[in-house]
């Protein structure tokens, strides 16, 4: 069985002979007693190791027990101290109490009942402790980047402190748009590595010839374009956390260098021969199952389960209840301050709306329809004629021949082709912007460039006589089916 840890009990009774005896009345229950005969002597021996009980005498020869009292809440308002006091003292006793003093014993007294109030008092420190923590877990609402309390979000937190402080490699999942970096960063950012850089790399993003010169680095020579040393994201990241973003995109041929590298801390820049060691902590993510893509070939077993040692899993926003309010209140007052409007709160059918809807792009797609509303709305509350179409209903967004509408079955129950859905859509984002087109562009979430080069083709076909022949902004080279 393991040993029971000592507590630390503070006695501060100036009487010497009285304070042995109380040390022996506290032997029964293995007690780490520290003995003070001056209120001074007390408060720097709290502050040097604060101690989890205190047993305090109110009559000392070099100050008032209440200041003394006073003092210890004032650096621990949570610290149970236990007045003795003699009969006379009964009145300061209850003052004491007043002042946040766990309960009192009048002298003299046995051992029995020093303990037995030692004990509840110890006991209402451990409770107090206990709830507090569970406050602050409730209660923390923004953790490193992230906003939201919900309970999904204090467990991704406890996650993220428990493994930051270990060298362990972290496999982080969760779909698109969920803060898979955001993660990454926090897990940083709480570490011992926390002064060293946190490199990002996205797998997806680079293109498969240049993905390992960028991880590596590479020599001067090493292929055509290489005009000089580089170093990779390896050698940059010495000292802090190399982050593989979309790592199941990896190309199979560089993941066994990769895994190297995971194995011995070693690289290659390509095009040399020469071997560097480098210190990182790796922390991967993937809106991919990495154990299906295991399965299915794509992605190295053995690479998997040296990455994949402490998982964390980032709920989908549609999982996260009041989570989604506080993240567009907050995205609310930072885009209104960027771009120097007065928008500051949401209507309350906005904010059903907003809870009610599936989410599917997660925060990235809820923080560009704030944007979205920001940029092109004025006033001081957002209503609910603000919202793209996009998050206008509760439903996930409609697509071509599933709901209603453009796109959705007509009352004949035949369905719109996607070349109509698309015209129908983009002029009812310009009807809505006032013909303009970037405003457009920004409800669409798509390229200005895109609206532009459309309506030229839509005028083209127009000058052809396409209109009424049903061939109208179908693009060149489709036909009827």
């Amino acid at each position: 069985m393991s040993a029971v840890k000592k507590r630390r009990i503070l006695l501060i009774e100036d009487t010497v002979p009285l304070a042995k005896l109380y040390i022996e009345f506290l032997r029964a229950d293995a007690h780490e007693v520290v003995h003070c005969t001056r209120g001074g002597e007390a408060l720097d021996a709290a502050a040097a190791a604060p101690p989890d009980a205190v047993i305090l005498d109110l009559k000392l020869p070099d100050m008032d027990g209440l200041e003394v009292l006073r003092a210890l809440h004032h650096r621990d308002p949570g610290i149970s101290v236990v007045i003795i006091t003699a009969h006379g003292s009964i009145d300061l006793a209850v003052e004491a109490m007043k002042l946040g003093a766990f309960d009192f014993i009048v002298k003299p007294f046995n051992a029995d009942r020093l303990n037995l109030t030692l004990r509840n008092a110890l006991e209402r420190r451990t409770l107090a402790r206990m709830v507090e923590g569970y406050r602050k877990d409730l209660d923390r609402g923004r953790f490193h980047g992230f906003i939201g309390s919900s309970p999904e979000m204090q467990a991704v937190y406890r996650t993220i402190e428990s493994v930051a402080a270990s060298r362990a490699n972290v496999f982080i999942t969760g779909e698109s748009g969920t803060g898979k970096e955001v993660a990454a960063q926090a897990i940083h950012r709480a570490s011992p590595r926390r002064d060293g850089a946190f490199v990002a790399l996205n797998c997806a993003a680079i293109p498969k010839n240049l993905l390992e010169s960028e991880i590596f680095g590479h020599v001067k020579g090493a292929f055509t374009g290489a005009a000089a040393d580089r170093p990779g994201a390896a050698l940059l990241a010495d000292g802090g956390t190399l982050f593989l973003d979309e790592i199941c995109e990896m190309p199979v041929d560089l993941q066994a260098k990769l895994l190297r590298f995971v194995q011995t801390g070693a690289v290659t820049p390509v095009g040399s021969g020469r071997e560097e060691r480098v210190d990182v902590r790796f922390v991967a993510a993937t809106n991919r199952d990495p154990l299906a893509e295991v399965q299915a070939g794509r992605f190295r077993e053995d690479l998997y389960y040296r990455l994949h040692v402490i998982p964390l899993a980032l709920p989908p926003l549609r999982d996260r209840g009041d989570d989604v309010i506080d993240i567009a209140r907050a995205f609310l007052v930072d885009y209104a301050r960027e771009e120097g409007k007065s928008l500051s709160v949401f209507a309350a059918e906005v904010e059903a709306r907003l809870r009610a809807h599936d989410w599917p792009g997660n925060v990235r797609q809820l923080q560009n329809v704030i944007r979205n509303v920001v940029v092109l709305h004025d006033g001081s509350q957002v209503t609910l004629d603000m919202l793209p179409p996009m998050a206008a209903c509760a439903d996930a967004p409609a697509v071509a021949g599933t709901g209603p509408g453009p796109g959705g079955p007509e009352a004949d129950g035949t369905v719109l082709p996607l070349w109509r859905v698309e015209k129908d859509m983009i002029r009812k984002a310009l009807r809505l912007a006032g013909d303009d087109v970037p405003r457009a562009a920004l409800m669409l979430e798509i390229s200005p460039s895109t609206i532009y080069r459309k309506l030229q083709q839509w005028r083209a076909a127009e000058e052809r006589g396409a209109e009424g022949s049903g061939m109208e902004g179908r693009p060149a080279g489709e036909t009827a089916a």
